[in-house]
């Protein structure tokens, strides 16, 4: 009984292989509607239940639901997954009690679980791993470990790993033919990642690994920089303040919190919240660092972020869209050009490009020997990303499909071959 496991940074898949052989993605009903994912957010609050107040959890969906009837007596937890690379993340303290990133984790995959409505914690699971996890100063080991961890602690007893775009790779692969070489790009939340395969339909070994390279640049980044651009000069950034009688900058730091949206959170701190109000005193425009106090306080990030998603998701269709985002005295109205936005991408899709060069220099394959470029995951959809790829390979190779569900099915599909 063998499952795969895609733990994403935004949504997370589970895949079941049945009597067959065949994968079979698991479907989690909300409300009238059905979805192959599950988004992977956490949300606590407290209900009166004697003293000390009761803390309660939901996961997915229903965490959404929960923090929307009551933003401000929520917390909600978002991209857990890149956090678990990261030595300086080890515990977070929500309604004064401390849990560990692995009891996060943990709690929000046995929701998961339950939402499944199977015994999957019974089953083989193959989980899936990016390639580098994200983060400045990842320890790809530490988050490895940490993973297995919390998988553990959620009840699955068998476990095993392989990497993301290994995943996404094997579910292309069984629909060949005929020999070739596939270049798989896995593109998600934190990461994107990209595996090198030879395959061989009537060989002993169908399917050879040739290598696999990433990097911690994926949607996220691309959120930030929308971000960077539209908001946060409407919040301070580049504005100033004065402290002993000199102009300073705004401190950078109050936009990499917001920005780099799974830490927004995190600035309801007290602490950084007076920083924030210490700073706005002396600022020559005030008001906008108040939008931001507005905006940490009243957990409004949640409608942010939805707002940018939206608008990349437009900018993926459209050569232009319109960006709206209303928030007490912030009023944002602009009009923003698929071009701009590839500008403002472009150090990022280099970054991406330095990668696949380096996998195909260590495994010595040449540009003309891919016969298909396998191209998966929601950044995917993303113009500027295929073109890349396109002007390299030749559109002609590029190949799509399950771009939110591959990664689970082809581990799971890793887990049958190995045995």
């Amino acid at each position: 009984m063998i499952v795969g496991v895609d733990f994403g940074t935004t949504n997370s898949v589970i895949c079941l292989l049945d009597a067959d052989g065949a994968a079979q993605t698991v479907r989690f009903a909300v409300g009238a509607e059905v979805f192959d994912v599950f988004r992977s957010v956490l949300n606590f609050w407290e209900e009166p239940n004697g003293r000390p107040l009761t803390l309660q959890h939901a996961a997915g969906p229903q965490a959404i639901e929960s923090y929307l009837e009551d933003p401000l007596g929520s917390r909600l937890i978002m991209s857990m997954k890149s956090y678990l690379a990261q030595r300086s993340f080890t515990q977070t303290r929500i309604f004064g009690r401390t849990h560990t990133l692995e009891q996060l984790v943990s709690l929000f995959l046995r929701a998961m679980l339950r939402a499944a409505g199977d015994r999957i914690a019974w089953r083989h699971a193959v989980v899936g791993r990016p390639v580098r996890f994200v983060g400045e100063s990842a320890d790809d080991g530490l988050g490895e470990r940490r993973l297995r961890e919390s998988f553990a602690a959620a009840g699955f007893e068998r476990l095993s790993m392989a990497f993301e775009p290994e995943g996404a790779g094997y579910r292309f692969i069984r629909t060949l033919r005929e020999p070739a070489t596939v270049l798989v790009g896995d593109f998600g939340g934190g990461t994107s990642d990209f595996s090198l395969f030879r395959f061989d339909p009537a060989g002993a070994q169908r399917v050879h690994q040739l290598g696999h390279d990433g990097i911690g640049v994926a949607g996220d980044t691309f959120d930030y920089r929308l971000i960077e651009q539209i908001i946060s000069p409407r919040l301070g950034k580049d504005d100033t303040y004065r402290i002993m009688g000199k102009d300073m900058p705004i401190p950078i730091s109050f936009y990499r919190g917001l920005a780099q949206w799974h830490r927004l959170s995190l600035m309801r701190a007290p602490r950084v919240l007076r920083e924030i109000e210490e700073v706005a005193r002396t600022a020559n425009r005030p008001e906008r660092l108040g939008a931001l106090l507005d905006i940490i306080r009243d957990e409004a990030g949640y409608d942010l972020y939805r707002a940018i998603a939206g608008l990349k998701a437009a900018l993926s269709c459209e050569a232009e869209s319109e960006f709206r985002f209303r928030h007490g005295g912030l009023d944002v109205v602009r009009r923003v050009r698929r071009a701009e936005f590839e500008e403002w991408i472009a150090a990022d899709l280099k970054g991406i490009a330095n990668t696949v060069d380096r996998l195909l220099r260590r495994t010595a394959i040449g540009e003309a020997s891919i016969d298909h470029v396998f191209l998966t995951g929601g950044t995917s959809f993303v113009p500027a990303v295929r073109k890349l790829f396109a002007d390299r390979f030749g559109a002609a190779k590029l190949r799509g499909g399950g771009e939110f569900v591959s990664v689970a099915e082809g581990l799971a599909l890793i887990g049958q071959d190995r045995g």
